[in-house]
């Protein structure tokens, strides 16, 4: 095991190798965050086993897909589609998203941690668990340009921070572009909000950065984000930066909310 990498050490390239080489090297206690056990890791192997394994999920929203409905659709005559029903009736914007695990206990609380307890540490484990999601690990290579999801002024100068951004830069930092999305207007906070409202809620708030829209015209994008919700503010952004001359947007989340 090669343990003196150091703090600079490059992420593990998804499950083929092996994460805990990666693990040493972040600056978070010992103490697993989930069941409190002592493996000198963030989240020790029982707990991602036990709660990080991966689902079926819709390869356009990445909603967790029930056992029954993915063995019908992959018997079925449609069985080339991995897409939820919703997704096949109207089509998001975006083209293809992922999640690493839904929306729920124990993850809620490490999300809550990482983004409201000033606690940014968490960005390069959690990306971990993204970054070995089926399928991400190809996608993070494809792409050319990875996105945050921005924040508005005040929602910055209120956490520090941006948890998308953070995370985007431990999947690859070398594609990462910090400011070309960007947030013109605070909103209300999309989690508060009837799904009805989602959407007018983020009408004319995001725009690409006119010194960078020349550079992304026929590029592959991927949004990066903590959590996604209904989808309305991914699938704002995928317009957003298709009407700017991006040729496709994916996008990758930690955790989905299973709505």
């Amino acid at each position: 095991m090669q343990g003196n990498e150091g703090p600079k050490a490059s992420l593990c390239k998804g499950h083929k190798r092996c994460p805990e080489v990666y693990w040493f090297v972040i600056n978070l206690p010992s103490q697993c965050a989930i069941c409190k056990a002592w493996p000198a890791i963030p989240i020790c192997h029982a707990c991602v086993s036990a709660f990080g394994r991966p689902q079926r999920r819709c390869s356009q929203c990445a909603l967790a897909l029930p056992v029954a409905f993915w063995n019908a659709v992959h018997t079925g005559p449609n069985h080339a589609s991995r897409q939820c029903s919703s997704c096949r009736q109207c089509p998001p914007t975006l083209d293809a998203c992922w999640a690493a695990t839904s929306y729920a206990w124990p993850w809620t609380q490490l999300v809550a941690q990482f983004k409201f307890q000033n606690d940014p540490a968490w960005a390069r484990a959690l990306a971990l668990l993204m970054q070995s999601a089926p399928g991400v690990e190809d996608v993070l290579d494809q792409v050319d340009v990875i996105l945050p999801m921005p924040l508005s002024a005040q929602r910055l100068a209120e956490r520090g921070f941006n948890q998308a951004l953070l995370l985007a830069k431990a999947l690859n930092p070398h594609k990462t572009q910090a400011l070309t999305l960007l947030k013109l207007r605070h909103t209300a906070r999309q989690s508060s909000l009837k799904r009805s409202e989602r959407l007018l809620n983020l009408a004319g708030a995001l725009a690409v950065s006119p010194l960078r829209a020349a550079s992304l015209r026929g590029q592959h994008v991927l949004l990066v984000d903590d959590v996604m919700t209904s989808g309305a503010s991914l699938n704002t952004a995928a317009q957003v930066l298709k009407q700017a001359g991006v040729q496709s947007v994916k996008a990758l989340v930690f955790a989905r909310t299973e709505v």
